[in-house]
């Protein structure tokens, strides 16, 4: 399979699928994962291409039954029988409607519980927006990275902005718990960032009706000056 394009995550978040979405360059979400079927679409030209062509960097969860993992099925109001449901269209290893002697069923397991060959990651669940200060440069950035991801994958990311990101200390203003109000805490960096005390208030921003960017919280990193 042709390598992504960027560095390989343990989660992505939905921008970062949907940056994908051209038949050479193509990824889709569904049920948690995500997946690169780019050679997929290259192995089977064609119309059973076109949907998920279509669908390119976006989620297609709702086109499969989360219990068994397959595409959904309903009942044929016009034969009365069990079929997929495929109203996008049938798309590749989705069999016909149909018997027909010549559908090639030599693929083995479909694309789809293929993990081992297509899937890439996981799709974050819930994203969060930080912003990152260089007190050396005085420089601020702001990306965006999931939840579930710790310190150290969070600096993956901003390595993209600043090579030498593994040569500073990464610190927080967080709840102090002894003192009461709140202090500067070098963060864990093998610790997500609610579990460093930054939390996540976007939940709550939410159901208050305020702006989710109301409030982004400050990661401060440090240069270690040996």
């Amino acid at each position: 399979m042709a390598p992504p394009k960027g560095p390989l995550r343990r989660y992505y978040t939905p921008y970062e699928v949907a940056m994908h979405n051209t038949p050479s360059d193509c990824w889709v979400s569904f049920l948690g994962g995500v997946y690169n079927i780019s050679d997929l679409i290259k192995e089977y030209p064609g119309p059973l291409a076109a949907p998920l062509i279509a669908a390119a960097g976006q989620d297609i969860t709702h086109w499969f039954d989360p219990e068994t993992r397959d595409p959904r099925r309903h009942v044929c109001p016009v034969t009365q029988m069990e079929r997929y449901y495929t109203p996008m269209g049938r798309f590749i290893h989705v069999p016909p409607p149909e018997p027909l002697s010549n559908w090639d069923t030599s693929f083995g397991a479909p694309w789809w519980r293929n993990a081992r060959r297509y899937q890439i990651g996981l799709l974050s669940g819930r994203t969060r927006v930080v912003r990152i200060r260089n007190v050396l440069t005085d420089q601020e950035d702001q990306i965006e990275v999931p939840c579930e991801e710790t310190m150290a994958e969070i600096r993956e990311r901003y390595m993209e902005l600043n090579a030498h990101a593994k040569s500073y200390t990464w610190k927080a203003l967080v709840p102090d718990k002894n003192l009461g109000g709140h202090t500067f805490q070098e963060l864990d960096m093998n610790r997500t960032l609610a579990d460093n005390g930054v939390p996540d208030e976007g939940p709550t921003f939410e159901d208050h009706h305020v702006p989710s960017d109301y409030y982004v919280p400050v990661l401060h990193v440090y240069w270690n000056d040996d």
